[in-house]
Formats: C-alpha cells, structure tokens, sequence
C-alpha cells in the first residue's frame, strides 16, 4: 500500500517476569511496524506434574490485537516466567505459507529450543543445499530453519556449545532470540546490521529490536547488544549482576556495518538505536538536506506573496521535514513547517477498496491534503525516500488538486539503485526509480509531477548520522551505493529463502 522499503521483522525477549507471556505482547504491540503479517508467542515453564519443562506456542496471521485477542491466552496457554515474541513481514510468495510464521518451536536430544529471527542469512543457499544432501526435511521456506538445523545437527554436548557452533556456521545479517528451558539467549550479527537492545523491568532483562518497546512495559534501557555478542541470560544473571556473553568473530575482511536505513525510514521517531535517539538523527537529516540544497535554490522564483511551506509525508518523514525548515529558517530563507498531508491511521495494510483497487484509490484512502494550507503557495515536500515512485506520483497529483504556485520534492535520502541482502525488503532492480532514470533528478521529477527533485547525498546522509551521534561506527549504505559491506550469494531467490 506504501511504496517503501520493508523491514522483515521485529523480535522480544524477556526473562524470569511472572507476567512474562503478557509483557512480550505489549512488547510486540510496539513493534508492529516492523512485520504486519504475522505475530507469535512462546513460553517457558516447569510442569510439576509432568517433570519437565513444556513450551506453549500461540502464532497466526495477523496483526498482534487480532493474533492476541483473547486476554484468556495468558492465563491459560503461554504460562511460565519467560517469554520470545515475533511480529513477521515476508516476502510475498511465503506470505501464505503457515510454517513460516515465527517463532520457531522444536523439541531435540538436548531440550525444547524456539528461536525468533529478525535479518536475512547471506549464506542460507549454500546451507540449505548442503541439508538436501544430507536428506535433511524442510518444514519452512525460511531461512530461520537453517540455524535450527544447525544447532541439532552440533556434535557439541553442551546447549549453549551447540548454538554457539551453529552461529559460527552463518554469514549475513541476523538479530536472534534463543528460548531454551531455562535461558534467553540474544544474538546480535558480528557486523551488527540491525539492532537489538538490553533492557530491565522488576529484576528480570528482556531484549527487543527498538527501545519503544521497552518505553510501553516501563522497562529501563541498558546499552545495546554489541555486534557479535551472544548474551545467555539464565536465573542467576540479575542477582549475580553479570550476564554471560561471548563474541563472535566477523568474516575476515568485514567490519561493523550498522543499516544506515534504520535510521532513515524503519525505526520509531521515539526508539534508541545503535546508541542514538532516531528522530535526533532524522532531525538531523533534514537540516543536511537544508544545508545540500538551500530553500532559495530549490524555490528559485517565488510565486505570490504567500510564505513557502514544508510538508512531510507522514508519518516517518515528519522530523525530517521540520529539521529542514528550522535549518532554513536559521540560514535566513522564510518558510514554514505544516500540516498539508493528513494520514488516515484507521486504514491498515491489508485494506481493500470495494471497486476501484487502483493504487491512487488506495493513496487517497491513506492520505487526503489541506487545502487551506496548499492552496496558492510554494510547497517543499520532503520525504524520507522514494522507491518505485508511484505512490509519489499520486501524492504529488492530489497536492495538485489543491492548486499551490509550486511543488518541489525534496528527500532525506540518496537515490535507491540496488536491493538489499540483509534484512530489507525492496523491489526488483528494474522497478526503482532512481535506477531506471540513472538518479536523474530531472527526469525523476518529470516522471512524479513536481517542479523539482533534489536527493540527500551519500555522503551527506553518513555525516549527517555522524554528527548527530558523534559515532564511530561504520554503516552499511550498499543499497544507496552498492557496496556490500559483507560477500552476498546473489543466486538467492527470495521465494525460496524466504526473508525474515
């Protein structure tokens, strides 16, 4: 329904809590914008009478409030002191597909083990060709299945061996929640693309992809997982004031390569990531663009005496856009931030129009314009990126109906020109925009409508993020520039490898 890039998945993990089952659906509740499709729980716990310990599992299609819909699932079902969540966002050929919808459960010689996986494993051809060979059944199209493969294929004796041989076994991008019996284990890739964070709630330590889901239990933000870092996480962990990690090592010739893009577009405005406050950055962002393409180059012959506004395409570009008008207001252009674009938060992702289906039906059924504050003025609209450029065609159309003097599309973000392997969801090569007009920002504007389109530049994106966090780290921008940070099998077919 949007035309942007999708994030695959969100994960939490909590440990040793009594409202266990509970907390991880407020937690997945908070992360919903990183998988629409499905969600899942599974928990832990001792049953006297059977002597051993037993894993309920509750997962289906769906958003978290309609998966969970039956506040009788926690009293009943997803019993025990620790829990891992999972909201899904697949490709669309395993969309349908009921064994893939995650957490995964399974029962070894070792124990119960359930995993919940957010990233795409760069290597996960090579390993599911080599389980063919050895007769090894497939139950999923994910790739998920691989790690637990591996792990009960390990000659280690110990659990926490065997997983930790299996993760020496992988490449790519990949943040992990690991529920055994009686631990969580929490996995951040060596180059750490996506993020994972730690935190703390009544004595007990969760993990989650963003930091809002520790703001919705009124958990206490630690530090993040580091790339690498395996953390086990067991009963005695808070009162010995220690958690166990280990480290693991990164392909030779790679370094950490933290996905720029969290930034950009998939993360909550209010979340921590890699160590900074997203909308600080995104701020930030917008004042870069301010600074690459000031308002008096963009607007280069004003129209009417009315002030220039700025408009955001909300809701993940809204910092964004105000950044860029307080940076041009302090570099003494007059504009102003407003609301011309409201978004309809009633309209999910799987609505369906009855008759008309087209994608303008579906805009406008998203977003309608302010005619009051369009109508006969200089329009700056900025966007945090544009993929196919469809949808943005049909945005710029409506704006136009509300008759301004001009409109001009600016974005925090370079050009898009290649997919991604770790973790996110874009289109063919062929059917992005930048990559069809060569980032021709002329023949981008035509093909969308506006008087003008000016990118974030590559360069600009990473000072930008630099300067607003002071960081060190390095990141991945490949599908800004095509360079991948970590060696990518490029036969990968996302229908049979399916992405989570």
């Amino acid at each position: 329904m949007i035309d942007k890039p999708r994030d695959y998945c969100g994960i939490f993990g909590i440990h040793d809590h009594p409202e266990a089952a509970l907390l991880t659906y407020y937690g997945l509740h908070a992360l919903q914008h990183r998988g629409q499709e499905s969600a899942g729980i599974v928990s832990t716990y001792f049953d006297e009478k059977k002597g051993r310990y037993i894993m309920p599992m509750h997962k289906n299609f769906g958003l978290v409030l309609s998966v969970f819909d039956d506040s009788k699932i926690f009293k009943r079902e997803l019993k025990g002191r620790s829990a891992i969540g999972h909201n899904r966002y697949s490709t669309s050929g395993a969309a349908k597909n009921p064994a893939n919808i995650q957490p995964f459960r399974v029962h070894y010689r070792t124990g119960n083990l359930a995993i919940g996986h957010n990233g795409n494993l760069s290597n996960a051809r090579t390993l599911r060709e080599r389980f063919r060979d050895e007769g090894v059944l497939f139950q999923s199209t994910s790739d998920t299945e691989l790690i637990l493969h591996l792990i009960s294929h390990s000659r280690e004796e110990n659990q926490i061996d065997q997983i930790l041989d299996a993760l020496s076994q992988i490449e790519g991008a990949y943040c992990l929640v690991i529920l055994t019996d009686d631990k969580l284990i929490a996995v951040r890739d060596p180059n750490g693309f996506r993020p994972l964070a730690l935190g703390v709630i009544d004595g007990a330590y969760t993990v989650a992809s963003e930091t809002c889901a520790f703001d919705i239990i009124g958990a206490e933000y630690i530090r993040d997982v580091e790339p690498g870092e395996v953390l086990v996480i067991d009963r005695n962990a808070f009162d010995d004031g220690e958690i166990q990690s280990y480290f693991l090592e990164p392909k030779a010739g790679t370094k950490t390569s933290q996905c720029i893009f969290e930034y950009v577009y998939f993360s909550r405005p209010d979340s921590r990531i890699f160590g900074e406050n997203v909308d600080k950055i995104r701020r930030n962002l917008g004042k870069q663009l301010a600074k690459e393409h000031p308002l008096n180059e963009v607007i280069k012959s004003k129209k009417g005496d009315k002030r220039p506004i700025v408009i955001s395409v909300p809701d993940s570009s809204n910092t964004a856009a105000i950044g860029y008008a307080h940076e041009s207001n302090n570099a003494g252009f007059d504009c102003k931030y407003d609301i011309g674009l409201i978004r309809n938060h009633y309209v999910g992702r799987t609505f369906i129009s009855p008759g008309q289906k087209s994608r303008e039906q579906k805009v406008r059924t998203k977003f309608n314009t302010v005619r009051g504050v369009i109508e006969g003025r200089s329009v700056i609209i900025v966007d945090d990126s544009i993929v196919r450029g469809t949808t943005s065609r049909h945005l710029v159309e409506m704006i136009r109906e509300a008759n301004p003097s001009e409109i001009h599309f600016l974005v925090s973000s370079p050009p898009i020109t290649h997919p991604c392997f770790y973790g996110m969801d874009f289109p063919s090569t062929d059917e992005l925009i930048a990559n069809k007009f060569n980032s021709d920002e002329d023949a981008i504007a035509r093909e969308i409508g506006v008087d003008s389109v000016r990118y974030l530049s590559a360069e600009g994106l990473v000072s930008a993020v630099k300067d607003a966090n002071d960081s060190h780290h390095s990141y991945c921008t490949a599908c800004f520039t095509g360079e991948y940070p970590v060696p990518v099998d490029f036969g990968v077919e996302k229908e049979e490898n399916e992405i989570v």
